[in-house]
């Protein structure tokens, strides 16, 4: 094709920028760090932070390099996508797979200097998981793909907190799976929006397939285990009324905004951007919010 052997202009940093996918690299750090002062009950420390913060943006965005190079075959009829720096040739498949590996092995040496190894071999899972499990074979093989691939997400706070203690605690796979449930909500909103795109290209996600009432279905369902993994660590004492509280109203909004959807699909109305649009940004709050919380709580009132 045309667009992959000709290059309309020469490629910038903020196009190899735009291939680590930094809006959603910000969510996946907000985690880690939240993760960090959670473990450690205080501040972590400069080196530290700043030394997860580098490693976690480049191990992320190696991820992110990697999918824009196997997706960029759908990428290219998808709206959304389609003027990723993949798909217009801006930057080549070679070059993109050079940056994607040099962020691999620089994210697993910044990561494992700063704290240890564990932690650095827990962010190679994560991109292994995402591109190898998410994007090779989950997404375009079952309507499940954001399910079981969400694991890649939930990586982050491991990364977090084994940086700090140089193991994995109970609390520590509490915060892995309560992300892990959460994805379905957040993601699914999304793919409610743009569902006629992905069904467009053959990508089977959840609405395209079983349709829109199933999906919200099931996100009321992934919405019930989130709430419920937030209210775990407080029955296990990790963290304290203050916590408690703060996370009963966040789990308040967020039941409001997932049963209005699932209202909307019962009487039979379809499911637009004007309606999913309000769940989809405050899954992302919801989250960052309730990881502020958990670290506000273990540093000041625990």
């Amino acid at each position: 094709m045309a667009s992959e052997t000709l290059s309309p202009r020469k490629a910038t940093w903020r196009d190899y920028l735009a291939l680590t996918k930094p809006k959603v690299i910000s969510l996946l750090l907000l985690t880690t760090v939240g993760a960090m002062f959670i473990a450690a009950e205080g501040f972590p420390g400069w080196i530290l932070l700043l030394g997860l913060l580098a490693g976690g943006y480049m191990s992320a965005g190696a991820a992110g390099t990697y999918n824009m190079i196997f997706d960029r075959d759908i990428d290219q009829r998808m709206k959304r996508t389609a003027k990723r720096p993949t798909v217009t040739s801006v930057i080549s498949t070679r070059n993109a797979l050079l940056f994607g590996i040099a962020l691999t092995i620089a994210s697993f040496v910044v990561i494992a200097v700063v704290s240890n190894v564990l932690a650095a071999l827990l962010s190679w899972a994560g991109i292994a998981f995402y591109v190898i499990i998410y994007t090779m074979w989950l997404k375009r093989s079952t309507w499940q793909n954001i399910v079981i691939g969400g694991a890649a997400g939930a990586i982050p706070p491991l990364v977090g907190w084994a940086a700090v203690t140089g193991d994995l605690s109970l609390l520590a796979w509490c915060l892995f799976s309560l992300v892990f449930v959460w994805t379905p909500v957040h993601f699914w909103a999304l793919a409610l929006m743009i569902k006629d795109d992905y069904k467009a290209v053959g990508i089977p996600m959840a609405p395209a397939v079983i349709g829109e009432r199933a999906t919200v279905m099931q996100m009321n369902m992934y919405a019930v285990l989130t709430i419920t993994l937030t209210i775990i660590p407080f029955a296990l004492h990790e963290f304290s009324l203050v916590y408690f509280v703060a996370a009963l109203i966040l789990n308040l909004l967020l039941a409001v905004r997932v049963l209005r959807l699932y209202r909307l699909v019962r009487s039979g109305r379809p499911v637009d951007r004007i309606t999913a649009l309000p769940l989809y940004k405050y899954s992302m709050a919801y989250l960052a919010l309730l990881f502020l919380a958990m670290a506000v709580d273990r540093v000041f009132f625990v």
